[in-house]
Formats: structure tokens, C-alpha cells, sequence
């Protein structure tokens, strides 16, 4: 049951990215790609990656097409906007499209059942190891990267603030 659930949403992901590619209305493009982070927010879950898939809707499904829909009506795009566009960029999207299909089929082939790992580990992907690895281990470089952060918002203030 589980393969068959992932199979089906990967074949939503897919279907999804083929047609955020190929939308002619750029509404729909995004709607598209907004089913494609929520189809690969429930591969990473099923994946026991379930850190990475909140992570996943609330930056890519929330931010980013918040993001997105915002430019898209700023930029107030046309149907007639639409025809202006060459065949050629959509030539080498799915040529490029085509070679890396073909490469994936070659590593596919390559394959060989005797590296599948029989002992599955269930404690990867779980939250609580990445916060123990997270605060032991890399401790340094997450307080630098808080203060770097800190940095720049208050840059950002700095420099947003009118002189009085």
C-alpha cells in the first residue's frame, strides 16, 4: 500500500511539473507548481523525512508562491504577451529534457539489486536527531549563521530608515 501511494504521488509530482512547463496561463503554471511542492512535501514524509517536508510547505509551498503569485500581478501578463515568445526556448527545454530522461534511464539500467541495503535504520530523518546533531555537533556554525542573520535584518532596518 505504501508503494503504491508513493507511486501515485510521484505521478502527481510529474504530471504537475509537466504541466507548470507547458501552461500557457501563468496562473495556472503556478497553481501547478504550488501541487508539485505539496506532492513532494508527501514524498518526503513517506520517506521519513517529515522535517524536510514541513520544511518544504511552509518555505516552498508558502513563501516562494506567495512569492510568485505577488511578481505575476505586478507584472499583469497577457494572453497576446504569450504568442511573442520562440519555439526555440521550448525546443531546447525538452531536448535538455529528453537527454537528462535518457541519462536517468542509463543510471536506471546501471543499477543492480545486490546494493539495496537490507537493515532499514527508522530513527533517520526524524527531527529530534537532527536537533541533537544540529546543537552538539554543528553548534558553531548555527549560533554564526543566527547572528549573521541578525546582521542583515537589522542592516536591512538601517537602511530602510528615513533620516529624521
Amino acid at each position: 500500500m505504501e508503494q503504491f501511494l508513493f507511486f501515485f504521488i510521484a505521478l502527481v509530482a510529474v504530471a504537475s511539473a509537466v504541466y507548470f512547463v507547458f501552461a500557457r496561463n501563468p496562473l495556472y503554471a503556478i497553481l501547478s507548481l504550488i501541487v508539485t511542492f505539496f506532492s513532494i512535501a508527501a514524498l518526503y514524509v513517506l520517506l521519513n523525512a517529515q522535517f524536510l517536508g514541513i520544511v518544504q510547505i511552509i518555505v516552498y509551498t508558502g513563501a516562494i508562491m506567495v512569492l510568485f503569485l505577488y511578481v505575476l500581478m505586478m507584472l499583469n501578463l497577457n494572453a497576446k504577451d504569450e504568442s511573442k515568445k520562440q519555439n526555440l526556448t521550448k525546443f531546447i527545454g525538452i531536448f535538455s529534457a529528453g537527454i537528462l530522461f535518457v541519462g536517468m534511464l542509463g543510471a536506471y539500467k546501471g543499477l543492480s539489486q545486490s546494493n539495496v541495503v537490507q537493515n532499514i535504520d527508522s530513527s533517520i530523518g526524524l527531527t529530534k536527531n537532527l536537533g541533537k546533531l544540529l546543537f552538539n555537533e554543528y553548534v558553531l556554525p548555527f549560533e554564526l549563521a543566527s547572528i549573521l542573520i541578525l546582521a542583515g535584518i537589522v542592516s536591512a532596518v538601517l537602511i530602510g530608515k528615513k533620516d529624521l
